[in-house]
């Protein structure tokens, strides 16, 4: 791998011209649409394609504009763990983001980017961390118990997503949303829907005004309780604890920075966490054999099926954290990830300017099967530490990586085990003979039909 620095800091950009790019390989398909609309069919399909066809450095053209995608792990190390400040997550997200989830945290670069997460970071310390748990383990064990209740088909997709909406209002926001959760979920499932939609203006009857308008409803939502939690009413959630939070200065986050954080945030957790724990659960239900595995550690925790979870109980579920980061490799809740050159660099060779539109793809460096053999077979032992010991560290990805690596993931693995524990306890679930879910991809993983599953007590 080779790189090279050769301009000052680009405070904005310019897109290079077309031939600045074509001695890169690649296909940009049709004029104006590109390759837009096979990426969003199959992208896993799509990129392993041009992989096999161009290597690991093409050139392709999606959402009105040329972008080289750079893969495999020493690609991932370059552009995410970015040393030299090469790329832009700001310039990289915003295309796709910018109109809906403004200056969230992963749309923010380089200083800037430090002081919010450093002002954020509050909020994932030990002591709220046992706050959103008992929240989490309360509400998991109690939606769990209705699941229970009900042996039989379910759709596992539309129930966890309820779930964790339910579970990110609880420990997020410190409160029940009430009689208006349907219309804010709505609003969130338009914001996600209209990321990735072709048309890019909020144009009548289009994905993205329907987003553009959820955006509204959950900015209003959030600026009317803002005062509310800085007064009396603020507690041990995420949203109290944000609206508390300062910058190193001393100086209170703003109300649209407040704003703009929770909006992100919930958002993350909200969708990337009913994507993967519908992955861990999936992957569960077809291979059944480490479905009991996972449900013999548990149960060897001995607690009482009313009894509560804590910290030292999730650290003795390390077969389960492994089976989550397995279900996380085979589909990671955030498949691709886009930047934006700030300076001229070359990589495997090629020289790529500044102002070029960047993707790399944990989706396809999680399947390589010189990294992974047998890449889609569901296999946990791949994390214990032995097997891990002498892998790129920029094999996995799935929380991202460098100084934009996942705020909230501790907060995934314990919502994930929280989970694991209550479920496995309480339910056992299968497949249909012959059924194969069908999961759409990108942006975030999720199953076409829902996920048909059979639960049934244990």
């Amino acid at each position: 791998m080779s790189m090279q620095n050769v301009a000052a800091p680009a405070h904005g950009f310019t897109p290079p011209k077309r031939n600045e790019l074509t001695h890169i390989p690649g296909d940009e398909g049709w004029p104006i649409i590109g390759k837009t609309f096979q990426v969003l069919a199959d992208p896993k399909g799509h990129i392993e394609a041009n992989g096999a066809k161009y290597g690991l450095v093409y050139r392709t053209h999606f959402f009105g504009e040329t972008n080289i995608v750079l893969l495999g792990p020493e690609a991932n190390e370059l552009v995410l763990f970015d040393q030299q400040k090469l790329f832009s997550s700001t310039h990289g997200w915003n295309k796709v983001l910018g109109l809906l989830f403004p200056r969230g945290l992963m749309l923010l670069d380089f200083e800037e980017h430090r002081l919010h997460r450093k002002a954020l970071s509050v909020a994932f310390k030990s002591g709220p961390m046992k706050s959103y748990l008992s929240d989490l383990d309360r509400g998991i064990a109690a939606r769990v118990a209705q699941w229970k209740a009900k042996p039989g088909e379910m759709q596992l997709y539309p129930a966890m997503k309820q779930l964790t909406l339910d579970l990110a209002a609880a420990s997020f926001i410190g409160a029940d949303i009430g009689p208006e959760v349907d219309e804010i979920n709505r609003a969130f499932i338009d914001m996600v829907a209209a990321a990735v939609a072709p048309i890019r203006r909020p144009l009548p009857g289009t994905q993205m005004a329907a987003g553009v308008r959820g955006r509204k409803r959950i900015v209003a939502y959030f600026r009317e309780q803002i005062p509310l939690r800085r007064g009396n009413l603020g507690g041990d959630d995420l949203f109290s604890q944000l609206c508390r939070a300062t910058h190193e200065d001393g100086a209170l986050l703003s109300e649209q920075d407040i704003i703009d954080h929770m909006s992100f945030l919930m958002m993350a957790a909200h969708d990337t966490l009913t994507s993967s724990l519908t992955s861990f659960i999936g992957e569960l239900a077809a291979n059944p054999g480490w479905q009991d595995k996972l449900r013999a550690e548990v149960m060897a925790l001995g607690l009482a099926p009313d009894a509560p979870s804590s910290f030292d109980d999730l650290e003795k579920m390390p077969l389960s954290e492994m089976a989550f980061k397995e279900a996380l490799r085979i589909k990671p809740p955030v498949p691709s990830m886009p930047r934006r050159a700030m300076r001229d660099f070359s990589f495997k060779g090629f020289s790529i300017p500044a102002g070029t539109a960047i993707g790399v793809n944990p989706l396809y460096t999680h399947h390589m099967k010189e990294i992974w053999p047998e890449p889609d077979r569901f296999d946990p032992l791949r994390f214990t530490e032995e097997a891990q010991r002498n892998r790129h560290r920029f094999a996995w990805e799935p929380f991202g990586g460098g100084a934009h690596m996942c705020l909230g993931l501790h907060f995934a693995y314990m919502q994930a085990k929280c989970f694991a524990r209550h479920f496995l306890q309480n339910i056992e679930v299968s497949l249909e003979p012959g059924y194969k879910p069908d999961w759409q991809m990108w942006p975030i993983p999720k199953p076409r039909d829902g996920l048909r599953v059979r639960v049934k007590a244990v």
